[in-house]
């Protein structure tokens, strides 16, 4: 059997536990690495240095420059994990097998951009891993292997990322021994839902805690967005907070009052009230005095 020759799109920690299952397999060579343009990361250049891969970096992998430099290597499969360009139709078409990615979203839902926070924000009680063939579309190809993992109350960003880190590896491993084996089967995507849907890349604002959300909301929100994210921001006395874990009270009553108080403190913590009821915030950085009856700035 030939080995299977691919060219590996990649960056960042995601796609270094899929490198080191990739290199111990003998009957797969990469022929290169490619790392995105602007990326500060020299993992993937150090392990191009100790196995004798071609390290590659260009603004632009659709240019013909760049196609006429990895048309030289006959690549069987080109590989995009964790890789930040859009692919068009001559490169995806490139090498005899195509091109495929692996996206940490349950397509054709959680398309796009922050899944892990999304899916967080959303209440979702699974997220998906999924290995799909590379359209011209976003994340719209056929899907070759999907996975889905259990998110309960205890879960946040940290830990979702951690799951993702190690079993994006997996699966993408798996995928390519599909072909590898040359045994690939796909799904269309139309064939799970017919419009599944769209997330929005999050940006700079994004993070700005509403307390005119329910407790469920406020506690989704906070873990979805704390360490290694920038943490949800309020402001008290006209101080910024940042915080980073919010503990929602199951048994806490709904009841009407004043949105955004500080009811009572609790150890290192206090009681906020909510829109529906009230949670407590656990973990925080904050340089200023907190005094119950304080109100956070709604905005």
């Amino acid at each position: 059997m030939k080995r299977l020759k691919i060219g590996y799109f990649a960056d960042g920690p995601w796609s270094y536990e899929a490198f080191k299952l990739l290199i111990k397999d003998s009957d797969i060579k990469i022929n290169f690495i490619c790392v995105r343009a602007d990326t500060q990361d020299d993992t993937l250049k150090q392990y191009c240095k100790d196995y004798k891969i071609d390290y590659l970096k260009h603004q632009n992998i659709n240019s013909k420059e760049f196609i006429d430099i990895v048309s030289k290597y006959g690549c069987d499969l080109f590989v995009s994990m964790s890789f930040n360009q859009i692919f068009r139709k001559e490169i995806i078409n490139l090498p005899k097998l195509k091109t495929i990615n692996c996206h940490a979203g349950k397509l054709p839902f959680y398309r796009g951009r922050n899944i892990l926070n999304w899916v967080l924000i959303n209440d979702e009680k699974e997220f998906g891993i999924t290995v799909h063939c590379i359209d011209e579309g976003i994340d719209t190809g056929d899907i070759i292997l999907q996975r889905t993992y259990h998110i309960s109350d205890n879960d946040d960003y940290s830990t979702l990322l951690k799951v993702a880190y190690i079993e994006c590896a997996v699966i993408l491993y798996d995928a390519i021994s599909f072909f590898k084996n040359g045994k690939v089967e796909s799904k269309k995507q139309g064939e799970v839902h017919p419009t599944g849907f769209y997330c929005s890349q999050r940006g700079i604002g994004d993070e700005i805690l509403d307390w005119n959300q329910s407790s469920r909301d406020i506690f989704n929100f906070v873990r979805a967005i704390c360490k290694p994210s920038p943490m949800a921001r309020a402001f008290l006395n006209g101080k910024e907070m940042h915080i980073n874990k919010v503990d929602y009270i199951k048994a806490a009553p709904n009841y009407k009052c004043k949105v955004g108080v500080i009811l009572q403190k609790e150890g290192d913590g206090f009681l906020v009230k909510t829109k529906d009821s009230f949670i407590r915030v656990s973990e925080f950085i904050f340089d200023g005095k907190i005094k119950v009856g304080d109100r956070f700035e709604i905005k």
